[in-house]
């Protein structure tokens, strides 16, 4: 084993020769029997090797192998210097298997040396992106799954930040090609990784990359195959490819494949539908979701089918008014309850997809449907005519800090999704029904609107001095809103929740079922 002075000698002949030193095989060699030496000399061969490696082609394998020992040192500082001069390597054919050793050492629970190796790669995805896409993918697809989890990571948080110049539309079609490859066994937290990747590649963001986009999604969610309400995964799995399917909507983009599934299969079975999400409201969310997708709706071959079951789910939230005795007081103990949160999803939905079909109400339902359904409108519409007073004047003169207290926010989507109700109930009672008017879901962020939305919005919010209110629609408004609360002022609108091996029903992979790799040499 070579001494130190050894090694610095040596490395004065390579030196020295410039040009020439691929003529000083043998000082080249005891450089890298530096390795086979203490902490002094794998130190100093950690830094020489690399820098002499294009000199020796034909002993590149050796030095490769030589600095990859250096890499899996005990010595946490000989492998931050072994890994930070291993781009040097990647060079020609041996970029992709440098790529390759780098995504192995991501798993590093160092965090400088884990900073080092994203740097590292980063640099060498510079050179050549096509090259190191190989190795990092290669890794994905057949790697132990702590490396396949954080080389997903690193392309979801790295890819971003490349230039243009990089990400060239050649190097997007890899990333696509490779991905949808991965696709085939992921989780639910994999997937929603990809789809970030995937939607913020520029050659996706098109129409007709959306579209692939929406494609890819429709597969993962399975729209093909029989929906089981009682499975948790399979309802799991359908929500998550919802949630990442919804922001590539658009009116050339349609959801229809989506809305139509939803309807035939998901709101039949809504009652039964189970989640392995706990305090998850699953029906809520699911409404949410479809009245979301139904701005987006195209042309749908079962429109007047589907339409009739998207009215007859609304109508199980639309009770009708309670029977009175003879003596004019109800004959029933309490007043049914108002479930707002429902509706505004429910009549949202209906409202976008009757507009498809707007004589629906007057020539598809006989009169005794259609007038049954007016009563139920109309007493809906009382109670939340007395609900809308009472969060008036809750809110009424509050305004910054005060407007931001969990119970006032809470009040304040309450009074939105009043609104909204209002609104489209008010469309309904025209005479034939309209489906003209446009309102923002309570959850969405609020749209600039145009002078005919202002004055709808002006028409709802406004009012007569509020009357003291009974004590009926005040109950249910307290059973409706606060439970639901947290998802208002969270990830209600972002649907940013990540279910771990959200798709094992479906999927082969699992979290962890591989075990931990062993610091031995798997390159």
């Amino acid at each position: 084993m070579p001494t130190v002075e050894e090694l610095y000698r040596n490395y004065g002949i390579l030196a020295d020769a410039t040009e020439t030193a691929g003529q000083h095989k043998d000082a080249y060699q005891v450089i890298l029997d530096g390795v086979k030496g203490g902490a002094k000399e794998k130190r100093l061969a950690a830094q020489f090797i690399p820098k002499f490696f294009k000199h020796f082609p034909e002993l590149a394998d050796s030095a490769i192998n030589a600095q990859l020992d250096l890499c899996e040192d005990e010595d946490v500082s000989i492998r931050r210097q072994a890994i930070k001069e291993l781009p040097q390597f990647a060079t020609g054919d041996n970029l992709p298997r440098v790529a390759d050793i780098l995504t192995q050492l991501l798993q590093s629970d160092d965090s400088a040396e884990f900073n080092l190796v994203n740097n590292a790669l980063l640099s060498i995805f510079k050179m050549d992106a096509k090259g190191t896409l190989g190795g990092l993918f290669s890794q994905i697809l057949q790697g132990e799954d702590i490396v396949r989890e954080r080389a997903i990571k690193f392309l979801s948080t790295k890819l971003k930040t490349l230039p243009e110049e990089v990400l060239t539309k050649e190097v997007e079609e890899l990333i696509l090609t490779e991905s949808k490859k991965v696709l085939e066994d992921v989780t639910g937290e994999e997937f929603v990784l990809f789809m970030k990747i995937l939607s913020g590649l520029k050659s996706l963001q098109t129409v007709s990359g959306r579209q692939q986009l929406v494609e890819l999604v429709a597969e993962q969610a399975d729209l093909e195959q029989t929906f089981n309400p009682s499975d948790p995964d399979c309802v799991d799995r359908l929500l998550q490819c919802t949630r990442q399917a919804v922001p590539l909507f658009s009116k050339n983009v349609h959801s229809t494949r989506f809305v139509t599934y939803f309807c035939e299969h998901v709101l039949p079975n809504l009652s039964s539908l189970t989640t392995p999400v706990e305090g998850l409201d699953i029906q809520l969310e699911v409404l949410k979701l479809l009245a979301e997708m139904s701005s987006f709706c195209g042309d749908m071959e079962k429109l007047e089918s589907n339409l009739k079951k998207l009215f007859d789910k609304l109508l199980e939230y639309m009770p009708l008014p309670p029977e009175e005795a003879e003596n004019g007081e109800n004959a029933g103990n309490e007043e049914p309850k108002l479930q707002f949160s429902y509706v505004e999803c429910l009549l949202y939905s209906f409202h976008q997809l009757g507009r498809k079909l707007p004589d629906f109400l007057t020539s598809k339902l006989n009169a005794e449907k259609l007038k049954d359904f007016k009563i139920r409108l109309q007493y809906f519409a009382r109670g939340l005519q007395v609900y809308i007073r009472q969060l008036r004047l809750a809110l009424q003169g509050k305004t910054g800090e005060a407007l931001k207290t969990e119970e006032n926010k809470i009040k304040v989507v309450a009074l939105k999704i009043t609104n909204n109700i209002n609104v489209l109930i008010k469309d309904l009672f025209h005479i034939p029904p309209s489906y003209k008017s446009t309102v923002t879901l309570s959850w969405k962020p609020v749209q600039k609107a145009d002078a005919g939305q202002k004055r709808t919005s002006e028409d709802t919010t406004s009012s007569s001095p509020p009357k003291k209110a009974p004590a009926g629609p005040k109950r249910d408004a307290r059973q409706i809103y606060n439970p639901p609360s947290g998802k208002y002022s969270s990830n209600l609108g972002s649907f940013s929740y990540e279910q771990r091996g959200g798709f094992r029903g479906g999927r082969g992979r699992g979290w962890g079922g591989r075990g931990n790799r062993s610091r031995g040499r798997i390159y």
